[in-house]
This record gives C-alpha cells, structure tokens and sequence, in this order.
C-alpha cells in the first residue's frame, strides 16, 4: 500500500483492489474507458476491477479522490502492479496508458507513425473541443438552474460545429475517400479515437438535438451506429456499470 496514495477514508474496493483498477460512472467520459477495457478483455483477456461512485454527491472532491486525482473527474485508474500505485487521470492519458500496459497487438491503436498521429489528433480533437462543448451544452440546457440563452446557444452551435468536422472528415469530402473510422489509412481502422468520441456523440438525443438537425450528418449517424452493434461497447455502457439510471444519463463529469 501506498501511504500517500490510501487513507483510512479511501474505499477498500480501491485500496485493496489488485491490478488495475476502475473508479468510474457510467458518464460519457466513464464510458470511454469502460469501453476500451471491454475491448481489452475481448481481445487479450484483460482483467481489472472497478468501484462506481456517484458524483452528484461530490464523493469526487473528497481528500481520499483528490489523492487519487487532483482535478476531482472520473474516471480514475490506478495500476497496483506498481509500486507505489500508480494512478492516471485525464481519459485520453488513461487510454493511451492502457493501450502501452495492455494492448500488445495494436488493435486499438497504431504502429505506423502518420496514422498514430492521425489518431492523436482526433483523440485530442475531442477531448479539448467537442466533449467540452458539448457537456456544457447539456447542462446550460439540461441542468442549470437558470436558463441563459446566450450559453445556450453558443454551445449548441458549437456542438453542431463539431459534429460538422466530424462528418466533413468521415465523408471524405476533401479526400474522396469516405471513412468507416477516424483514424488509419483508407476507410480507417476502429481506434481510440472512436472509443473517446462516441460515448459523447451518441447522446445527440438526450443533448435535445432533433433528427432533423442530425440529417446534416448522414456519415456520423452510421459512424454512431456501427459503433453501437460492437458486443464490447454494449457492455462498456451496461447494467454492471450502472450506479443509478438517472445518473448514468448525466454529461457532466
């Protein structure tokens, strides 16, 4: 045990857990990384354990969490195979951590140097832009007490902006080459990049966009459903990692 890691306030789920380990809610950013894991554990066997939290009751911001992770966000991993253990932050880092510790084969990422690039660039394109844009969306029009238009507004069209790039980049319009991924030469190859993205993407319902505003978008709507049909993604968003119904809907962490 790592003493400045673990206190006596500190879960035994987590404390205790050996090899890797999950401290997650089933968010869209939670889902990010319960999908690669997913993945992981169909392709290698992967194993890991995990503890959901709630964080509508800031659990997030107490002293045993911030140890953990400063910033106060979920998903958390930590690795117990090292000593002291070691804990990541931050969705992007933790599944390019995972892809180095666990994913020997490459399958969810790249060994040729232009396409791991391509692939960090959409990672960090949406990590940096389109989730921020989007969750703020939600909740000026979901969940802030006071309705601001202006808020709203801007992040709705900076929502659908993104959404734009998306499908500018999926279309192959500037390339004539249509993509089934976001990353990889050719059509693409299933990535990261669409693990981090996704979750996020496919809540457009539940965000309050209407099909009609998404009919601008037809390569991101199949991009949304062929992602849908993987086995592992529909575990990645399953009941095990159900805190609470209402809670696994909210886009805020």
């Amino acid at each position: 045990m790592s003493h400045h890691l673990y206190t006596s306030d500190t879960p035994s789920t987590v404390k205790q857990a050996p090899g890797l380990h999950l401290i997650t809610q089933s968010t869209p950013n939670g889902q990010k990384v319960q999908i690669l894991l997913e993945e992981l554990k169909d392709v290698y066997g992967t194993e890991w354990t995990t503890t959901l939290i709630d964080i509508r009751t800031n659990v997030q911001k107490k002293d045993w969490f911030l140890r953990l992770n400063p910033n106060g966000r979920i998903p958390v991993i930590i690795d117990n195979t090292k000593s002291p253990p070691f804990p990541i932050m931050e969705t992007s880092a933790e599944m390019l951590y995972l892809l180095q510790v666990a994913d020997h084969d490459n399958n969810f990422g790249f060994t040729d140097e232009l396409e791991r690039s391509q692939c960090l660039q959409w990672l960090f394109f949406w990590h940096g832009g389109g989730a921020p844009n989007q969750g703020q969306f939600n909740f000026f029009s979901i969940f802030a007490k006071e309705n601001i238009p202006y808020a709203i507004t801007r992040f709705r069209n900076e929502t659908l902006r993104n959404f734009g790039v998306l499908e500018i980049h999926l279309s192959g319009k500037y390339t004539t080459q249509p993509r089934d991924y976001l990353a990889g030469a050719g059509k693409g190859k299933y990535s990261i990049a669409d693990m981090a993205t996704w979750p996020w993407v496919k809540g457009w319902k539940f965000a309050g966009f209407s099909e009609k505003d998404m009919e601008a978008f037809p390569h991101l709507m199949k991009w949304i459903e062929r992602i849908a049909e993987r086995p592992a993604v529909k575990r990645g968003l399953g009941e095990k990692y159900e805190t609470n119904v209402e809670v696994a809907k909210q886009a805020g962490a």
